[in-house]
């Protein structure tokens, strides 16, 4: 083989390196914290490979291992724990490239000139926009529905958004206050929309009326009260957003004790 084709042959490897490290960094930041098993099960690659690349990324400061037993509802392990991996705010700001500087100008100049008030606006202007985007994309009946609605059109626009669950800390037989034993209750339990990438963290570093305005749109189109846990902008590895969920167990079929009809002597 000439030298000109084996240049070329290293070329496309490393083109194709660089693609595939991409892809690895983008999951991360999706499915943080993740471990290279569950990557390479995603990608379609081996373990070892994935390994390799998130080697290079971690020496480039664009992930980082993250201590699962910083998290509230890790579960107990036995052994060596695999480790898991999460994009930190170098990565992020890889993936956004060179857009948030000359955003964060303009609304230095936006604040200089119209004050706090001025930024405010803009937020709730830009993410009014995505409301009205959305809308017809979050019509669930239930905020269940409408939160894997509001993640899948998140995810699509590069959120990188999942939802997951909260484990519940109270016992099965718990009953919520006000519920009869002869009426099934409603149960309210916590899901997480988490969004693994967000285009505007470095702004909203230095303006977190962006977080704010976004928060605000998401709880109108889910229809209920959110609350915002941590943010990329915070210092979080992934924007997290808690959302409560009511659920309410359908009625059991043919009751053992049906109401008896009234009495003739009741009746007169």
């Amino acid at each position: 083989m000439s030298t000109i084709h084996v240049r070329e042959a290293e070329t496309a490897a490393s083109a194709t390196d660089a693609s595939t490290r991409e892809r690895v960094l983008a999951l991360v930041a999706e499915r943080g914290p993740v471990s290279a098993a569950a990557l390479a099960t995603e990608l379609g690659l081996t373990a070892t490979g994935v390994r390799r690349h998130l080697v290079c990324l971690e020496e480039d400061g664009l992930i980082a291992v993250h201590d699962i037993g910083s998290q509230p509802h890790a579960p107990a392990q036995r052994g060596r724990p695999a480790r898991r991996y999460v994009a930190t705010r170098q990565g992020q700001a890889h993936m956004a490239g060179e857009y948030p500087e000359l955003a964060a100008a303009a609304l230095r100049f936006l604040r200089q000139h119209g004050g706090e008030r001025a930024v405010e606006a803009f937020a709730a202007e830009r993410y009014a926009a995505m409301a009205e985007r959305y809308r017809g994309l979050v019509d669930a009946d239930d905020v269940e529905g409408r939160v894997d609605q509001l993640a899948a059109a998140l995810a699509g626009d590069g959120y990188a958004a999942s939802v997951r669950p909260v484990p519940s800390a109270l016992p099965p037989t718990a009953r919520p206050a006000g519920s009869s034993a002869g009426r099934p209750a409603a149960v309210v339990h916590t899901v997480q929309l988490c969004q693994g990438h967000c285009p505007v963290q470095q702004i909203a570093a230095e303006f977190p009326q962006l977080c704010e305005a976004e928060a605000q749109v998401f709880a109108e189109l889910l229809g209920t009260h959110v609350q915002r846990l941590s943010t990329l902008a915070g210092g979080g590895h992934v924007c997290t957003t808690n959302v409560p969920v009511v659920r309410r167990p359908s009625a059991p079929t043919g009751s053992a004790n049906p109401p008896k009809p009234p009495s003739a002597a009741q009746e007169g």
